[in-house]
């Protein structure tokens, strides 16, 4: 059981990099394209989803580590 835990720690850890790596500081998705970031814009789209999925992905990721380091003790 110990083994699925770890598994599921390592998965979670890497997608949980993943979406944070993919997420662009200031100007959004559009960043990337040179696009300016003067002016304020909300997440929309792509940019919302990726934010919305790095939030779940931390909350899995420190439930699975709270409920495997129960499993150890």
């Amino acid at each position: 059981m110990q083994t699925y835990f770890s598994a599921a720690i390592i998965v979670v850890s890497i997608a949980l990099t993943l979406a944070i790596l993919f997420q662009v500081k200031g100007g959004g998705l559009g960043g990337i394209f040179g696009q300016a970031d003067s002016v304020y814009r909300t997440k929309r789209g792509f940019e919302k989803t990726l934010f919305q999925l790095t939030i779940a992905l931390s909350i899995l990721f420190v439930i699975v580590s709270v409920l495997g380091l129960k499993l150890i003790v």
